[in-house]
């Protein structure tokens, strides 16, 4: 965009399309990050904590969300009780994220840990969408979201189906799950102050400070000597950057359209992402039963994205 040309002066072609740009293409975009999280975490030193690189990336693309958002400071400072402590249970679910997740990889293998994150972290949201708004669900969330997850349980655990099948650890399930539940959590709080006025970069960026604070003890106790070596310095550097900063802020963005049982479906686009960037730049390889899961999982989102016939959208008006 020209230096001189405002943002009001967009015009997007059709109201299809302008929809897609302030709430779902965001959300995929940010999934699209996300997915590099695997790949990046691969060329960290063996000596770094599973947590800690996570940890470390939360730290400095909090503070960056936290400086780059318009507002964070006064909605941390002016703010009433009551948002601070939502703030505040917002921070700590932020923080839970990265202190399950990565363990629950450890445990359970990263295509198992994956597959149930993500595809439990939808089914959290609506749970938590039909507790605190009384909304239910629609038949169309519910089918997309399924589509999308068994999509993504096909693509991640195909090598698994195809090979021999190893048993699956109990305490890493548990600890994929405690992680969907956080991302679910996060997500639905950051959407409900966004939707209340706050802008999308002072909440996320207030969160996910508080967040990297709270998991900051997290990485000087495991150990700090593998961000000071080049693979290290520059795995935290993307983590923080691109994986955080840029892809929370357009996860943010996407929240103030999309709501975030929505969102949190559309976000299992990362898996797809993350084993195309594993075929690609790893040398990985996927059967034909993992790219049949990849076809699943992307018919499900384009369910959830269609327009609505206008039989329908008149019956929801």
């Amino acid at each position: 965009m020209p230096a001189h040309t405002s943002p009001t002066a967009v015009r997007w072609p059709t109201p299809a399309l302008s929809r897609l740009a302030g709430g779902p293409l965001p959300i995929l975009g940010a999934a699209v990050l996300w997915g590099t999280t695997g790949t990046a975490s691969s060329f960290a030193p063996a000596g770094a904590h599973p947590a800690a690189i996570g940890s470390a990336g939360l730290v400095l693309g909090g503070i960056l969300l936290f400086l780059a958002g318009r507002g964070s400071t006064a909605l941390l400072t002016r703010s009433d009780t009551r948002t601070r402590w939502t703030l505040l249970l917002g921070a700590v679910a932020v923080a839970g994220y990265p202190l399950f997740f990565y363990p629950a990889v450890a445990n359970a293998g990263v295509a198992v840990g994956t597959v149930i994150t993500l595809g439990s972290a939808p089914v959290f949201s609506g749970l938590l969408a039909w507790c605190v708004d009384r909304s239910r669900p629609t038949a169309r969330w519910a089918a997309a979201t399924v589509a999308a997850v068994l999509g993504c349980a096909v693509l991640v655990l195909g090598p698994e189906v195809t090979g021999t099948p190893t048993p699956v650890n109990s305490v890493g399930v548990l600890l994929a799950l405690v992680a969907g539940f956080s991302y679910s959590l996060y997500a639905i709080i950051a959407e409900k102050l966004i939707r209340r006025g706050h802008t999308s970069g002072a909440v996320m960026g207030t969160m996910f400070a508080g967040g990297g604070v709270l998991v900051l003890p997290v990485v000087l106790a495991t150990g700090t000597a593998w961000l000071a070596t080049v693979n290290g310095a520059l795995v935290a550097l993307h983590l923080a950057l691109f994986t955080v900063f840029l892809a929370y802020w357009l996860f943010g963005h996407g929240l103030r359209h999309t709501p975030a049982a929505t969102a949190t479906t559309l976000s299992l686009a990362e898996p797809a992402v993350a084993a195309v960037l594993g075929v690609a730049l790893v040398g990985e390889r996927l059967p034909l039963v993992s790219w049949s899961g990849l076809v699943i999982l992307a018919l499900g989102l384009a369910v959830l994205r269609a327009p609505l016939p206008r039989r329908f959208q008149r019956t929801r008006r």
